[in-house]
């Protein structure tokens, strides 16, 4: 295994280079981050006090055409004491290679091999179990589907389950039953054909918009466009699969809590309206599929939230904060 790296992020983060199995397409890797807690003030380590989370790994993945970035979101984690550690995986942001179709998977589930030798790294064991620290499960849209049906292959491994708008049914739920027959006959005979690009932009420049001085990011548009990456059928066809999964039930045995904008807007033309509501899913239907998830799912509805709520204008961006420390306290009291 490679060694431990700066990050292009810089400060405290640093990367490390995970190779997975090769494809038609050649060499594959993943890329884990990590930023690490600061050290305990010394009359803290003399009382023998700890901090919150001091026994918690935190996995972050991202979602579609996307990488991590976000420094004020691992240090909420690290501030507590957790070990954070964001997955760009294959074919994704550091990950993705010259010559390999970004951000392309025919099966949700070729990401186990990912998350497996991330947890290794983590010095986890490949299935999470070795070790005694608690396992947080952290996922942003695409990503909160891929660590949801992870969670429900692999029980009694994750301590907790956090979702950040997790695209866990598609935008028009009511026609999924009758889409997903033909994108599963056209994933099977032309798995690389390309959808029309729909995306006109809006959602980038609605967090442009809202960008807060105070909290920077320097993002690479080679690793997230403005526009989304070409979505070709055979991924198309894994995404509608993983939908239908979710909404059969998944039976998550750890507790979830899913952070949803209040409201949807449909990103047809430019208005500031897009700067307050989540212009890429349909989050009433995303907070009914939550509860399919698991026995025990929490549902925090945000009003002026993006897509990202973490990434949302300074207002709705604190009351997140606020609301995920809540639902953490009360986990970390009940452990």
């Amino acid at each position: 295994m490679a060694d431990w790296i700066p990050d292009v992020l810089g400060d405290e983060f640093e990367q490390l280079t995970l190779d997975l199995d090769a494809d038609d397409e050649g060499p594959v890797v993943a890329t884990l981050v990590r930023a690490l807690p600061p050290e305990s003030a010394w009359w803290g380590r003399v009382l023998g006090r700890r901090r919150v989370l001091h026994d918690a790994d935190v996995l972050y993945v991202h979602g579609w055409s996307d990488y991590f970035f976000q420094k004020r979101l691992a240090r909420f984690w690290t501030s507590r004491g957790a070990r954070f550690f964001a997955l760009d995986l294959r074919k994704y942001g550091r990950s993705l290679r010259d010559g390999q179709t970004p951000g392309y998977i025919t099966d949700l589930a070729t990401y186990d091999e990912d998350i497996a030798a991330a947890l290794d790294a983590m010095g986890r064991g490949q299935d999470g179990a070795a070790s005694e620290r608690q396992l947080v499960l952290l996922g942003h849209s695409t990503g909160g589907l891929t660590l949801s049906l992870w969670a429900a292959r692999h029980p009694k491994t994750a301590d907790a389950v956090i979702l950040n708008s997790p695209w866990l049914e598609f935008q028009v739920a009511s026609a999924r039953p009758l889409i997903a027959p033909v994108a599963e006959l056209q994933a099977r005979w032309a798995p690389r054909d390309v959808a029309p690009q729909v995306d006109l932009g809006f959602y980038t420049r609605a967090q442009q918009e809202v960008a807060d001085d105070t909290d920077p990011m320097d993002i690479d548009l080679a690793w997230r466009p403005a526009q989304t990456m070409a979505v070709h059928a055979g991924w198309f066809h894994a995404i509608l699969v993983g939908h239908g999964a979710v909404a059969a039930g998944l039976a998550i045995d750890a507790p979830v809590c899913v952070l949803l904008s209040a409201r949807s807007a449909p990103p047809t033309r430019w208005s500031e309206v897009l700067t307050r509501v989540d212009s890429v899913l349909v989050v009433d239907d995303i907070a009914r599929a939550s509860l399919k998830l698991g026995p025990s799912v929490t549902v925090e509805r945000i009003e002026g939230a993006l897509h990202d709520v973490f990434l949302s204008r300074h207002e709705a961006r604190d009351e997140a904060y606020e609301r995920l420390e809540r639902w953490v306290t009360g986990w970390s009291a009940t452990r």
